[in-house]
């Protein structure tokens, strides 16, 4: 199929123009829908569904641990600081004073 498009008016360019991009969403899904399609059959044909093959083993059940704090707030010892990040408001106030860091270690 050819168009001449120096033949066509602006009105019909812009017409085309539409036509042709509702032509390329509608295609896109449809190509979607097979590529979904496909990978499912994939997955059963291992006993799998597809939700479990893009579920990572390793993720499945995992749970990120907190790091143990290592240093307490001697003023109060609820506070507590893992030494990862920014440094809590108690800790540089504690090395303003004139503390080390190793005195604030649990």
């Amino acid at each position: 199929m050819s168009l001449d498009l120096t033949e066509m008016s602006r009105k019909e360019l812009l017409q085309l123009q539409t036509d042709v991009e509702k032509a390329l969403k509608d295609a896109e899904q449809r190509e979607r829908t097979e590529a979904l399609k496909a990978a499912e059959k994939a997955a059963a044909e291992y006993g799998f569904s597809l939700d479990e093959v893009l579920t990572s083993p390793s993720k499945v059940g995992a749970r990120k641990t907190k790091a143990a704090p290592k240093y307490r707030n001697p003023a109060n010892p609820d506070e507590t600081w893992t030494g990862r990040g920014r440094k809590p408001h108690w800790v540089h106030a504690a090395l303003s004073n004139g503390a080390d860091i190793s005195d604030l270690e649990i």
